[in-house]
């Protein structure tokens, strides 16, 4: 895959949107050809960066280490993620005409673009390792990364469309140290006295925590009686009445794994 030339060839004189549409739809073919395990989760945002860097001969060691953070941050193994690479790999290679499967071989990848895949994947893959803890010992509250595993759970038993993510976050600028972990134990508390059927509350990040409940057993003033219990609590201590109200919000759940997985990651990078 010599990036540029090979992504060009592919996409020749046509026309780009289209081309990358082509791309991006023999690449997933390929993958699953290959044995990628679950078909609905190799959707990724970062799929469509390294299809329009192959067809505008862009960065593409960039975009494919871009893509081994997601593939990690989605739950992929680094095996399943390198297999995608080297399905990428065979359908750059080939043309549109010729079978890909026989290509499909991970040692005639370019090491370059291993490297960068493997590396992005490994950088985010340590940080999980790090969190793997089911409980945050400063909120009591559950870790993101243990609200992953549940959801890939949740998607596994075909179940996304009978939950959602009810999420509450707090803008802790003003605050440092204690102050800021005391307020977000307050939310954990808040969720659970709302939702005291066992849900799983979690820690998205240092100021976003979220419940996955059945969508049924979501009143429909759910959002409300957080915002206003949360309020209350917050309202006791001094240190924590400088804090603004609470946003509180409830989303259904993407249709793939991945995507919820990426959504909890932005935010988990909110601002705090």
């Amino acid at each position: 895959m010599g990036g540029r030339r090979a992504g060009a060839q592919l996409i020749g004189g046509a026309d780009r949107v289209d081309g990358v549409c082509v791309l991006r739809t023999r690449w997933r073919s390929a993958s699953l050809a290959a044995g990628w395990p679950f078909p609905s989760d190799w959707e990724l945002a970062a799929v469509d960066e390294v299809c329009i860097a192959a067809a505008d001969g862009g960065d593409l060691a960039a975009a494919v280490a871009a893509l081994g953070r997601a593939r990690a941050w989605s739950g992929s193994g680094l095996d399943e993620t390198l297999l995608d690479l080297a399905a990428l790999h065979a359908v750059l290679a080939s043309d549109a005409a010729s079978g890909v499967g026989r290509l499909i071989d991970l040692d005639v990848v370019p090491s370059p673009l291993l490297r960068a895949t493997a590396l992005g994947w490994a950088e985010v893959a340590s940080d999980l390792l790090g969190s793997r803890e089911a409980v945050d010992p400063a909120t009591g509250m559950a870790t993101a990364s243990y609200l992953r595993t549940r959801l890939g759970e949740v998607y596994r038993a075909r179940a996304w469309v009978s939950h959602l993510l009810l999420f509450a976050a707090l803008d802790v600028s003003p605050l440092r140290g204690l102050p800021r972990s005391v307020a977000m134990a307050l939310v954990g508390e808040a969720l659970r006295e709302v939702f005291p059927g066992g849900e799983t509350v979690a820690l998205v990040g240092p100021s976003v925590a979220a419940v996955l409940a059945r969508r049924d057993g979501v009143l429909s003033g759910a959002v409300a009686g957080v915002r206003r219990l949360l309020g209350r609590r917050l309202a006791v201590d001094s240190q924590l009445r400088v804090l603004g109200p609470p946003a509180v919000w409830s989303q259904p759940l993407p249709d793939t794994h991945s995507a919820a997985c990426e959504l909890l990651a932005r935010l988990r990078g909110r601002a705090s």
